[in-house]
This record gives structure tokens, sequence and C-alpha cells, in this order.
């Protein structure tokens, strides 16, 4: 007897949205940004191919794997599908560059377009407005998975990258195979109890920048499989015991299921994820913010500091208010304390600020040990659409105090990045990696991609030739 897939609205109504969702419904805006978002995720990817936490797994992956299915984005390596999927994956997320929807705490380009891609190469002739569809589903999905969640799943200790994002790269592939509704409850089922992902990761591991691999992976899996007939958690998220939502939180009073289905089709996710201009964690961005605004009214430099007090809710201060030990890169870009000293004494924090020389580097250390960060229970209060806010007070050695506050980064959707900023992020981190015409013809691709009638000229364009 088959089990009934239609019966439970959240995992259900998910499903029908997916499987429904046609290019001509998406809003012109909506189009136009989604295009940009891929246009970021693909020139964080490109810089991440060379990484040193990249090329161990590609060479790892490349020595069990002589499958030539589907291309590693800005490299001449082809592996499996499902291997590719958790390079790409890994790439875009590879040195904290990459957007993040701040309410639903998801990296979402990073666990939707690389098994998108993937199944692109599969089942060639996708056309770009059916890319561009299905890319939305992924993009739509992961959010509100995030958001039903709230800020509690990373305070407990979840990595929601790797947890929420199987659910937008389940999207995103079944989309794009065009999986009938049944189908993609099945996909979803198959997705959810794959989510996995440990926050401790972020101290110093390299294994923090896979996470997202790891979901574009399963959710790749999970849309073939679920393709094939093979069946899943048909209430993933309704049921009450071994649920997505049950399990991963702590009690019922957590989490809030209507974030699921809320305004599903009617009020886009994508116009809320933010893109990054500091090359670190996004939790760390409104305090980098707040820093920058104080000195363009009153400079002054990291001689003059002499404590700064970071006022920000619970999630940040558990997720990036730790005291700063060097215990790796991933460590650094984490750290809030870190970030701040490097700001102050560099001008800036993107990726010629991160090297492994300057880990433990004195000047550096001492300066971030006069930074605190503490819970702000009214901050924490206000919910997820404000985890990120912060107050920062900076204590100078005159004797004065400067302060700031500052709700939302630059580049978030309260302050978009225009298509200028977008492609000249993109210019700078392909610059060294493929030759200036090659990366201005894939950005004009993607640009693009509504007028392309097959895609393939896309997945060829990101091959390092």
């Amino acid at each position: 007897m088959t089990k009934d897939t239609t019966s439970n609205p959240f995992t259900a109504g998910m499903a029908r949205f997916i499987a429904g969702l046609r290019y001509e419904a998406i809003p012109q805006e909506v189009r136009e940004r989604i295009k940009l978002l891929i246009l970021d995720s693909l020139g964080c990817a490109i810089f991440g191919s060379e990484l040193e936490w990249s090329r161990i797994l590609m060479d790892t992956l490349s020595g069990v794997d002589s499958t030539p299915g589907c291309g590693v984005w800005g490299t001449s390596l082809r592996l499996s599908a499902p291997h590719a999927a958790l390079v790409n994956g890994t790439l875009v997320q590879s040195f904290e560059l990459d957007d993040v929807h701040r309410q639903g705490v998801l990296h979402v380009g990073a666990v939707t377009l690389p098994p998108l891609f993937a199944v692109a190469e599969l089942k060639p002739g996708m056309s770009g407005q059916d890319f561009l569809a299905a890319a939305v589903a992924g993009y739509e999905i992961g959010p509100r998975v995030g958001m039903c969640m709230g800020q509690e799943h990373i305070v407990q200790g979840w990595h929601s990258g790797a947890t929420v994002g199987v659910f937008s790269a389940a999207a995103g592939a079944a989309a794009g195979l065009k999986l009938s509704p049944e189908k993609t409850v099945h996909a979803l089922g198959i997705a959810g109890t794959q989510s996995a992902g440990l926050m401790a990761a972020q101290f110093g591991a390299m294994v923090k920048r896979m996470h997202a691999g790891r979901s574009a992976q399963s959710g790749l899996y999970a849309a073939l499989l679920a393709e094939n007939g093979f069946t899943g958690i048909t209430d993933v998220f309704e049921n009450p015991y071994g649920g997505f939502c049950t399990t991963f939180s702590r009690s019922t009073d957590r989490f809030n299921r209507e974030e699921l289905t809320s305004g599903l089709g009617d009020r886009f996710e994508t116009m809320r994820i933010s893109l990054k201009f500091y090359s670190c964690v996004g939790t760390n961005h409104t305090a980098l913010d707040a820093i920058r605004n104080m000195q363009a009214r009153r400079p002054f430099g990291p001689k003059d500091v002499e404590k700064i007090v970071v006022r920000a809710s619970e999630a940040t201060r558990e997720h990036a208010g730790w005291a700063y030990k060097a215990e790796g890169m991933t460590s650094a870009q984490l750290n809030m304390s870190y970030c701040l000293a490097t700001l102050l004494l560099e001008g800036d924090v993107f990726v010629e600020q991160f090297s492994e020389g300057k880990l433990a580097d004195p000047e550096r250390l001492a300066l971030a040990a006069k930074v605190e960060v503490v819970e702000d229970p009214a901050i924490t209060a206000r919910g997820s659409k404000f985890r990120h806010m912060v107050h920062v007070a900076v204590h100078l050695t005159d004797g004065t105090v400067q302060e700031d506050t500052v709700e939302a980064p630059r580049g978030s959707e309260k302050s978009f990045a225009s298509a200028e900023d977008v492609a000249a992020k993109f210019t700078k981190l392909t610059a060294a990696r493929m030759p200036p015409g090659d990366a201005k013809q894939l950005a004009e691709l993607v640009l693009n991609l509504e007028q392309l009638p097959n895609i393939d000229v896309l997945l060829h364009a990101l091959a390092r030739r």
C-alpha cells in the first residue's frame, strides 16, 4: 500500500510549491536577485578552488573516484555527481565569503547550487529559465526551515548549514529534475534524515567548510533516489517522534512550523538573503560596520583603544564571542574579537587580511583580548530577525566612549549590494584564478541566464581550460 504523501500540511505544502514553481510565476525583482546571488556564489567557489582544505578534499576524492560525470568549478577536475556536489558546496563556503539568510541562519547558495548544477550535467538540455526557477525553489525552502527552528537551533550546537541546508539542496535538485509533488515529498524526507553537523567545527577545524558540501551531496542523493521511487519520511516536519523539528529542538515551544509555509509563493525569502563584503562569519559583520561607522565620525586606531564591549544576542555570543585562541583559519574567521582587531590593524577584513602567519600575531592577539562580547537579553528577546543586531561601545584611552548600534550589515536585505558591487566582488575573487576574459564571459552568462535555451555553455565556462 502506498503511503499518503498529501495529508501532512507542511511537508506536502512545501513539496507542492517546489514541484509547481515556474519561471513565469517568479516576480521580476526575484529573477534579477537570484542571478546576482548565483554569480556571488560562483565567485566564492572559484576563489576557494586553490585553498589548502579544498586541495586536500579534491585530492582525496579524485584518488577514489574515477567517474568523470560533473565538473568541479574553476578547475579541470571532474568527479561523480555526488562528489562534485560535495566539493562545489565546500568551495562556495571555503573562505566565509558567501551569502547568508540571517534569520534562517543559512548560507543558501552553497547548499542549493551544487546539486542543481549536478542535475543539469546529468540531464543535459536544461534551459536557463528552468534553472533559475529551480534555484529559487531551493533558495526559498532552506531559509524557511531555519526560520521554523529559530536561533535556538544554533545556540543548541547544531550547525544549520549542515542540518537545515539539506532541504534547500533537495528542493533545488527536485525542481531541476521536475519531480512530482509526491516524489518531492519523498526527496524532502530522504534529505531530512541525512541532517547532521556540529557547531564545534567552528573552532579551527577544516571540516566546518565541508558541512555545506555534505548538505549539497545529501540533497542530490535525496532527489535522485526519489526520482527512482525510493521513499523517505513523508511527514519529516510533522512527525512528533523522530521528525526533524522535534528531534533538532529541545522542546516544542522552540520551533514554529507555521514558518515553513507562511507566505510561500507570495513572499520570497530570496529577497532577504545577504551578501558578504568581509571574509568572515556573517555574525561579525554588524560589529565590523559599527566600528567603521564610529571611525568615520571620529578617526581612531588600535593604539587608541582601551577596550571594546559588544552587546549582542545569545546566538551571536555563542557563535562568535568566545575568547580567541590561534587554532586555525576557521577559528579566526569566525571569532569576533579577532576580526575586530584585524579591522583596526588593517582597515579591512577581506581575503588579503587572512593568512596563516597572522593567526598568532602578538599585536593582534593583544588587541583581540581587549574585546568583550556579552549577551544583551533585550536583543535576544527580539528574536531571530534581529540575531545579528549589536551595540558596540569603544572605550578610548583618552577616557571617551564611542558607541554605535547596527541592526543589519551592508550587503544585507536592508541595504543590498548593487549589481556593480556584486560584479566587482566577483572580479576581485576570480582575478587570481582565471583569465579576465573567461571571468567576464562567465559573469555575462550568469547575468543573462534567462536567455539561454540550454545552460551547457555555462557549465563549460565554469571549467578551467
